[in-house]
């Protein structure tokens, strides 16, 4: 039994139902989920971003449902989501991923079973992506957790030098206000990240 497949403007080519047709809808499965793993890279890094500073503000133990995994995830990381998500819609992003996924079946050629990158293995190759996800939310996070950081070290002193002030009813609401006013000073500048992060 032969099943014809059509790829864009091409004649139809037989694949026969074998073994091998198994093994190639297999591939296109893997291929699929690592696609999507790979562009939801950025809206992880974001939430992870979001999740360091809600850690070092204190709203780590406030989670919201995030609505389309239905998974917890931290404010800052849910609001941060939304608007990268409003830039990458504003920038037309979602039409180069569009792009990405036809490109995908002249890089990965349908009737080959083999996967491969021109730089190497395909896990290394989700490695390095996972490493670059670290990185980006860190570089998202890093002024904001920096500041609060230093308010950290700042009520310590406070706290060796005035042992009757209670660290902990000054502290929290201090590095809640000082993590508000940062985010209002650092997140205007996050559109430019993201620009940068979506034209790599």
């Amino acid at each position: 039994m032969l099943v014809e497949v059509t790829l864009f403007q091409n004649q139809g080519q037989a694949i026969p139902l074998d073994g091998r047709y198994i093994l190639l809808l297999l591939k296109e499965v893997l291929v699929g989920l690592m696609l999507g793993f790979v562009a939801g890279i950025i809206t992880y890094a974001v939430q992870l971003a979001g999740a360091f500073i809600d850690m070092q503000m204190g709203f780590a133990i406030a989670n919201v449902i995030s609505p389309e995994s239905g998974v917890p995830t931290p404010l800052t990381g849910q609001f941060l989501y939304v608007l990268q998500l409003l830039f990458f819609l504003g920038v037309n992003a979602h039409h180069m991923l569009i792009n990405g996924v036809l490109y995908s079946f002249q890089v990965i050629q349908i009737d080959h079973v083999t996967v491969a990158f021109g730089s190497g293995t395909t896990a290394e190759f989700v490695a390095r992506t996972s490493a670059q996800m670290f990185l980006i939310a860190a570089q998202l996070a890093i002024p904001i957790v920096g500041c609060l950081f230093l308010v950290d070290v700042a009520v310590g002193l406070v706290a060796r030098t005035v042992p009757q002030i209670n660290v902990f009813v000054v502290g929290l609401p201090l590095k809640i206000l000082v993590g508000f006013a940062v985010m209002l000073v650092v997140f205007p500048s996050l559109i430019g990240l993201f620009q940068i992060i979506l034209m790599r």
